[in-house]
């Protein structure tokens, strides 16, 4: 139990009307889920409006509204609070609520194109294995210590993200780690929140369905960075063009790191093969059980933020040489098959190219890299030919499938694809729009030593189709049908 002005502290309100003392029993933006002695926050969301509800809202119990306009029939036993931003508001409240757990941890948060999802793993493992009660906010999973908690987004709505924060707490957590996607910075729900630190992976095309145009998808992840507090740490990646952008405005100490230039963190690769990646870090060579450019670089940012969390860099080079990759992340399935089997997430252009030029390091020339792809519904449609594109240009044999097709036909989201691939590079593709199939395919077709690449899905368990989720997951198709070959030859 809460009350009003409490809760309300450090939001910027316009106006009120009625009993600003009064005690509250939950907060609520969803009409739907409001109880007796709520208070319930009206937001305007991309879908739906939460102004619309608010009599609903008060039907269900609401005591408190908070709205940007009050509703022009008022009922005498509800108090009205008027903000300009109600989402932002929502963000304030939620901490408050929860009794701002966020300025009880170190919590660190990583945002960026490609390259959260095993930041934030890597850093709670490597955490956890200095001693840490460590808790973890993802988009493969949440955790509290050991307790696993399913994740439903990237970044949680404000009340849920507060209150996973405050189950950190209440558990010991000393540390946390969390996924900012631009969307949660763009819809405010890390409102509130008090970061000790924050560290930028890269930008590349992505989310245009939502931000619209490239330009808006860079301000929503500078944003995250403006709003750092003057005790904070922000670490970006500087060979990243946009990279020094995210700090020009900052108030947090700006910290770098890099492969390329002068930088406060640097590395440089000596061994990079399919065992792993050989790395000088701080003047010593360590063995990393992560492939690729790209895990050089979030092996960078996940040392640099733990310095700067005040960890001995020796023993965070040893935590880090002993652990593995986040799930789905460029991860060899059946290791020591005769075929090489690679389920990765990418799903954007940049990261499709990343894992490809990887491959390309490790070939011998000898066999053949078949890569099976597809473009997710209902999502930015301008990297679909991209993503086609560049599959084709370095992989010698394309299967054009299904993602999450969602509400869209598969076949239409295969043409959109289809637009960016050379009729010179048409004769490497394949069209089998189902995903198992397709995968089935890849490996009929595979010879000895082949690589097969299974992008998109990564660690997704999932296939979701007109608003149906199936289970499906890349990693158990794929060592299915290898084995089931194998056996058979």
């Amino acid at each position: 139990m809460r009350e009003l002005k409490d809760i309300l502290y450090k939001v910027p309100l316009t106006s009120s009307y009625g009993n600003m003392n009064s005690e509250v029993k939950g907060i609520c933006f969803d009409s739907r889920k409001v109880k007796p002695g709520f208070v319930f926050i009206a937001v305007k969301g991309t879908v739906t409006d939460g102004h619309d509800y608010v009599d609903k809202a008060i039907s269900l119990g609401a005591s408190v509204v908070v709205c940007e306009k009050i509703p022009s029939t008022i009922n005498e036993n509800v108090t009205y609070v008027t903000v300009k931003d109600s989402a932002l508001a929502l963000g304030i409240i939620s901490s408050n609520y929860f009794g701002n757990p966020s300025e009880k941890l170190k919590l660190t948060g990583v945002t960026g194109t490609n390259g959260k999802t095993t930041t934030v793993t890597l850093l709670y493992k490597l955490f956890s294995g200095l001693g840490y009660n460590v808790g973890m906010i993802s988009t493969v999973e949440n955790r509290i210590i050991d307790d696993v908690i399913p994740s439903t987004h990237t970044t949680p709505d404000p009340i849920q993200l507060n209150e996973l924060l405050k189950k950190m707490v209440d558990s010991g957590c000393s540390h946390a780690f969390m996924e900012v996607s631009s969307h949660a910075v763009d819809q405010e729900r890390i409102a509130g929140v008090k970061f000790a630190g924050a560290i930028f992976t890269n930008i590349t095309h992505d989310h245009l369905d939502y931000h619209k145009t490239f330009e808006n998808y860079i301000k929503a992840k500078k944003k995250y960075f403006d709003e750092l507090s003057s005790d904070a740490f922000a670490l970006v990646n500087a060979d990243d063009k946009r990279g020094m952008v995210m700090l020009q405005n900052t108030k947090a100490t700006k910290y770098t790191f890099g492969l390329k230039k002068m930088v406060d963190f640097k590395g440089k690769i000596v061994t990079n093969s399919i065992e792993g990646l050989e790395l000088e870090i701080a003047g010593k060579n360590v063995w990393f059980q992560m492939i690729g450019d790209f895990n050089a670089y979030n092996i960078l940012g996940i040392y640099g933020a733990a310095i700067l969390l005040g960890e001995d860099s020796d023993e965070v080079l040893t935590q880090l040489s002993s652990l593995k990759g986040a799930p789905g992340r460029f991860e060899l399935v059946l290791p020591g098959s005769k075929v090489t089997a690679i389920v990765d997430y990418a799903h954007t252009p940049d990261a499709v190219k990343n894992v490809l030029e990887t491959i390309a390091q490790f070939r011998t020339g000898n066999e053949q890299v078949i890569t099976v792809i597809g473009c997710g519904g209902n999502r930015d449609t301008t990297k679909r030919p991209l993503m086609a594109s560049i599959a084709c240009k370095l992989s010698d044999k394309v299967v054009l499938t299904s993602d999450n097709p969602r509400d869209e036909e598969p076949m239409a989201i295969i043409k959109d694809m289809q637009a960016g691939i050379l009729p010179t590079e048409a004769r490497k593709t394949i069209i089998i729009p189902d995903r198992e199939e397709a995968i089935k395919t890849a490996c009929m077709m595979a010879k000895e030593k082949d690589i097969i690449l299974i992008a998109g899905k990564g660690h997704e368990t999932y296939q979701e189709i007109k608003g149906i989720k199936h289970p499906f997951d890349d990693r158990e198709v794929v060592a299915r049908m290898i084995k089931l070959f194998s056996d058979n030859n």
